[in-house]
């Protein structure tokens, strides 16, 4: 049996995402494995159990990048076969259909600034470190930030940090938008927490239906965008809570419905 790695918990309604592979949380492929199937966990849960998930890597470090000593002995047609692998690991934590926050402490670099991409919002602490320092090594991003990066900050601010491989401080990080939040460092689990018990008890299939049409929006050009738009905002016509949201709002004003995630 592996060891583990990854693991998940409950509670309230928020999921927690949890890395452990001390010190530093190197992403190897087992640790990346693990992510990916985690992540696919956690989307079977029903809403009404898991309404939002925080990604965390404990009070000390996110993710400082991935394995370079297990990455250093592979060769090129390894990497052909093992790249996709790492794509859809973390393509299994974009596309969790409920809110999700990166909780970032101390470095999020490489492959853990590209885990921190995969998530709606990012929460880090003052003194955390962010980047792409992919092309010290030689090589380039594979987990998604030479797309997930330009699409969050600009395809400008995006090669400046891909071609120099430089880091980021979070006050940086937050003046071009790669993170949405800074706190005090001891404070970081807690900000995240707090910003995903907002979405409990709230109407988790028009969420769900929004973080859809967001993220396949950006994948296209507007009038496809405009498509699945439409086709997510009729959908949630057949929702419970649709009729409950709405009947509230005629009854008592905006903003007092009590939604059953049905």
């Amino acid at each position: 049996m592996s060891e583990s790695l990854v693991g998940w918990e409950a509670r309230d309604g928020v999921a927690t995402l949890r890395i452990d592979r001390p010190p530093m949380n190197a992403l190897s492929t087992a640790v990346q494995d693990q992510i990916g199937q985690a992540a696919r966990e956690l989307s079977s849960l029903p809403a009404s159990e898991v309404a939002a998930v925080v990604v965390y890597g404990g009070d000390t470090v996110f993710a400082a990048g991935a394995d370079i000593t297990e990455m250093q002995r592979m060769t090129y047609p390894q990497m052909v076969d093992r790249a996709a692998v790492i794509q859809e690991c973390f393509r299994a934590v974009a596309r969790i259909p409920k809110p999700t926050i990166a909780a970032v402490t101390g470095y999020a670099l490489g492959a853990g600034c590209e885990l921190a991409l995969c998530c709606d919002f990012r929460v880090a602490a003052s003194d955390a470190r962010l980047g792409q320092p992919e092309v010290l090594l030689g090589v380039i991003p594979g987990a998604g930030g030479t797309q997930r990066l330009p699409r969050l900050v600009g395809p400008a601010r995006a090669k400046d940090l891909i071609f120099t491989g430089r880091m980021v401080e979070a006050d940086e990080a937050l003046r071009i938008g790669l993170v949405d939040e800074v706190v005090d460092p001891e404070q970081v689990y807690a900000a995240a927490q707090a910003r995903a018990r907002r979405f409990v008890g709230g109407p988790a299939y028009a969420l769900r239906a929004a973080k859809e049409a967001i993220d396949r929006g950006l994948e296209t050009d507007l009038d496809t965008g405009l498509a699945i738009e439409a086709s997510q905002f009729a959908g949630v016509f057949a929702t419970e809570d649709r009729v409950t949201g709405m009947t509230s709002f005629m009854e008592s004003g905006p903003g007092k419905a009590s939604f059953d995630a049905r």
